[in-house]
């Protein structure tokens, strides 16, 4: 069963992990009426277990998978076992609900049933704002581990990473019995306080984290200038406004610094989000090409999104920064950019969540959050459970300044002493980008390598167009 502070985000968050991949909404259909019940079996119907409720009147015959009695029967016995006999009164309603659940969540980790306030939930994740800690977590053998963290949130500042697992929330373990109960903690008030023990992705150490919840306002778009000539642009998430708030802040850069010479598109740790947010984002960078089908069982399902032609960047080369925590939406915008040959990937692995979930309205208060379609890249290829192989895999290394000038504190020609002046055209000491790269280096060597590789390609593609006046 998936859990997520996004717990349903219509991500295909709509989870896409879980995140939902959101599909278009579809009206659902009237409630059947409920059989009376009966404690007595119709005249002439057996109740032995091999039994099948017969087709109905006119029907050439029962359908091969028929709901047999034995299994309703079964189901009848535990459900009075459990009224009996569990060591604490339950209601019928909670087991009903559990029932549903457990129908669900044995269907993949994505499905579930969504209440009036996992609807409110819902619906305070596509727009970006809720309050809670700014992580979505999923259980994994009875423990909450740690899909990704939000950038800017308690939860990106306290030093929790992808892949994290959590085991105690405040001071209580983590069990399969109350797992429930704490996941629900996550959220709160903005204001109060929370404590988290947490053991970090390979160790073995729990460490023990205090934090304040806060309102979640997730700017899902952030653009600089990572150098003179080259941007930078980080989608955390995929929200209804993720595309345009996209086009708005990158447009805003370009007007500033003018067309840049190439970009860094980074999806670390991008848990995913909408579908139609997905498409926009790749649409933005494609003048042409396919963006993603979907494929499932009902026609609805059944969809194709291509490009259109505008890109933003002009064909300005871009390489994708992609890892384990790359998920849903944010696989999607990957996988077409790389089989369209748009942009380089580079990284890890992203995470495989391959399928699409569709919010399904049962009432005005409640809803089935189903796993629908399976999506599928440009090229026809699944990503499900296999992720997006990057085209320069990068392992995440730590890299550490050390001294460059020597034993002797000489580190070029211009330390020596009564060393020749240079007699060339230039003017005054030059800039040493030396320093510069080092410092993104050591602060993040995957995007110090990325801007590498992005450099080299703008050498091939040549100066960017000027713009007409």
């Amino acid at each position: 069963m998936k859990f997520s502070e996004f717990r349903s985000m219509r991500l295909s968050m709509l989870s896409l992990l879980g995140c939902l991949l959101a599909a278009p909404a579809w009206s659902a259909q009237p409630p059947m009426p409920a059989p009376a019940a009966s404690a007595e079996a119709p005249t002439g119907m057996s109740l032995g277990d091999d039994d099948a409720v017969p087709a109905a009147a006119g029907s050439a015959a029962a359908p091969t998978d028929a709901l047999g009695l034995k299994d309703i029967r079964y189901f009848s016995r535990v459900l009075e076992v459990v009224k009996q006999a569990y060591v604490d009164p339950v209601s019928n309603p909670t087991l009903m609900k559990a029932a549903i659940n457990g129908m669900l969540s044995g269907l993949d980790p994505h499905s579930a049933f969504l209440d009036k306030a996992g609807l409110a939930q819902l619906d305070e994740d596509t727009t970006g704002q809720y309050s809670g800690l700014g992580i979505e977590v999923m259980e994994t053998g009875g423990l909450l581990r740690i899909v990704s963290p939000i950038d800017d949130t308690p939860a990106s500042r306290a030093g929790i990473l992808a892949g994290d697992t959590i085991v105690k929330i405040n001071g209580k373990s983590i069990t399969p019995d109350n797992i429930d109960k704490l996941y629900e903690q996550l959220r709160g008030d903005a204001g109060s306080k929370i404590s988290l023990t947490i053991v970090h992705a390979r160790s073995t150490t729990p460490i023990e984290l205090h934090l304040v919840r806060e309102r979640i306002t997730m700017a899902s778009v952030k653009v600089r200038e990572l150098e003179p000539g080259y941007a930078y642009i980080r989608i955390s998430q995929f929200q209804d406004d993720t595309s345009n708030d996209l086009e708005r802040k990158l447009g805003s850069l370009i007007r500033k610094y003018g067309q840049p010479r190439g970009a860094v598109l980074d999806l670390r740790s991008n848990p995913g989000g909408l579908l139609t947010a997905a498409v926009g984002v790749a649409d933005d960078f494609l003048d042409r090409g396919g963006i993603v089908s979907t494929r499932g069982r009902l026609q609805d399902a059944n969809m194709r999104f291509d490009a259109h032609p505008g890109d933003l960047l002009k064909g300005a080369p871009m390489v994708v920064l992609v890892d384990n925590g790359t998920a849903s939406a944010a696989e999607i915008v990957s996988g077409a950019l790389k089989d369209n040959r748009r942009a380089l990937i580079m990284g890890r692995r992203t995470f495989g969540k391959g399928v699409v979930q569709t919010v399904l309205p049962l009432d005005p208060e409640h809803a089935v959050k189903i796993t629908t379609a399976r999506y599928y890249t440009p090229n026809g290829t699944s990503i499900q459970a296999e992720g997006i192989q990057p085209d320069i895999p990068l392992p995440e290394l730590a890299v550490r300044k050390v001294d460059d000038t020597g034993s002797f504190g000489i580190g070029s020609e211009a330390d020596l002493p009564n060393h020749l002046a240079n007699q060339g055209t230039t003017t005054g000491k030059t800039t040493d980008t030396g320093a510069a790269d080092t410092a993104l280096a050591t602060r993040d060597y995957p995007l110090s390598q990325a801007l590498n590789v992005l450099k080299a390609l703008a050498l091939n593609h040549g100066p960017p167009p000027v713009a007409a006046h």
